[in-house]
């Protein structure tokens, strides 16, 4: 069975795991949802998970190796215990080797680190999806130098693992300007993600449009650093050819945030 790969909103800080005072009550519990009901909608459970985050870069694509990575709460100004959050899913190792194997084949220089610890781009959304924290999970740093074609074929390098029952996670965001969470992107926002939803749902396209993405309507104002946005190049880039959809689609704090999932009927 061949699993979806994935690029999720992975939310603002531990969002999920506290009262939102900074705009309605209910501002994440769509996206809580949408993440709790990932693995259930999954053809079969994934065996292990691969995270990409928008909060690691290295210069040259990275994978922990630690059997059990600690947490980084990197978050500020948040109640207190939200840095007491826990998520006890172990590493793997064994992928982790897989992952420096593929890139290799590929061509693609890689390393490894066994004290990296995970961020809240991996624990926070990952607590909602594997509740149970069952499943091992690896993390794959993003390239420093933030070139959306060595994100894209990164991504075909580990498809192969989508066949070995590895679910590939790209965690970031699809809105993800700091100064731009009000009512006046509103509609910026809603512009920048109808441009994305047809670049990633049209397979012919897919790449070259994703490759050139700062060219879309509202490209550096959804994205004026595209650390957020270059996880989702790493989940298109392993379902080269397939079907995508928006899976998920909700307005949070003033703008449009969305999920895709490559590799599902449309």
């Amino acid at each position: 069975m061949t699993l979806p790969t994935v690029f999720l909103p992975h939310g603002a800080g531990p969002c999920f795991f506290m009262e939102w005072g900074r705009g309605p009550a209910d501002t994440w519990d769509r996206t809580a949802a949408y993440l709790q009901g990932l693995v259930p909608s999954l053809p079969e459970r994934p065996k292990a998970i691969l995270v990409v985050s928008g909060h690691w870069e290295a210069e040259v694509f990275t994978v922990g190796t630690a059997e059990r990575p600690a947490l980084d709460y990197d978050y500020y100004g948040f109640p207190p215990h939200t840095y007491a959050l826990t998520f006890d899913a172990p590493g793997s190792p064994a992928l982790a080797h897989r992952v420096r194997r593929l890139l290799g084949e590929a061509g693609i220089a890689s390393a490894e680190d066994a004290g990296h610890g995970w961020d809240h781009g991996v624990f926070v959304p990952l607590k909602l999806v594997t509740p149970d924290a069952d499943a091992p999970v690896v993390q794959l740093s993003l390239k420093a130098d933030l070139d959306p074609a060595a994100h894209l074929a990164a991504g075909r390098a580990l498809a192969p693992l989508r066949d070995e029952g590895v679910l590939i996670v790209g965690s970031g965001m699809s809105w993800h300007n700091m100064r731009g969470f009000s009512p006046a992107f509103t509609e910026r926002s809603a512009t920048f993600d109808r441009w994305l939803e047809a670049a990633v749902t049209d397979p012919a396209r897919r790449e070259a449009a994703l490759a050139h993405w700062d060219s879309a309507p509202y490209g550096r104002e959804a994205h004026p650093r595209e650390e957020h946005l270059l996880p989702l190049m790493v989940a298109a880039g392993a379902a080269p050819g397939e079907p995508a959809v928006v899976a998920f689609r909700d307005t949070v704090m003033d703008v449009v945030v969305s999920a895709v999932e490559f590799g599902r009927p449309a």
